[in-house]
């Protein structure tokens, strides 16, 4: 967005806030190869399973339910990566939203004043090449992320059924 014709100052312009999370700590790992993708999402579920087994021990001693206690500490360490993935999505969803809409909504100095742009057809079309090659994809690749979850919490119920 040029400057002299885009009001929206530099922070609240749509593309600069997609360069910002694709920079940020937290949001780059969307962006990642699959291993540096899943490595962080295994290692938080590792240190919340050591949080978690031991609230499963009281309820599922491991030397009487060991498969009950596997099954619910686990479920229980889905809990803070699972709420990593939500912050992620949504995230890049709002930026995925910014970047689509063809008017942009700024704040020139405090909540108070608001103000909308209608983004000129250029920019327009930028922003959404952006949103088609770079946002879609993380986004895509965190829905498969939450369905394998979804399927693992789902043969997780069912093997605990038929225990």
């Amino acid at each position: 967005m040029n400057s002299v014709s885009c009001p929206v100052p530099e922070e609240q312009r749509p593309i600069n806030e997609y360069q910002d999370l694709k920079e940020s700590w937290f949001f780059r790992w969307a962006t990642l190869d699959r291993i540096g993708y899943l490595k962080p999402i295994a290692v938080l579920w590792a240190i919340t399973w050591l949080i978690s087994a031991p609230v499963a021990a009281v309820s599922f001693p491991p030397a009487k339910h060991l498969p009950q206690f596997l099954l619910f500490a686990s479920a229980g360490a889905l809990v803070i990566p699972g709420l990593a993935l939500l912050r992620l999505y949504l995230g890049w969803a709002y930026v995925q939203r910014r970047l689509l809409n063809p008017a942009v909504f700024y704040e020139e100095s405090g909540w108070y004043d608001g103000q909308m742009w209608e983004k000129p057809p250029e920019v327009l079309a930028q922003d959404r090449l952006v949103v088609s090659y770079q946002v879609q994809p993380i986004l895509e690749r965190l829905k498969k992320t939450f369905g394998a979850v979804a399927v693992g919490i789902t043969i997780g119920v069912a093997v605990w059924f038929f225990l």
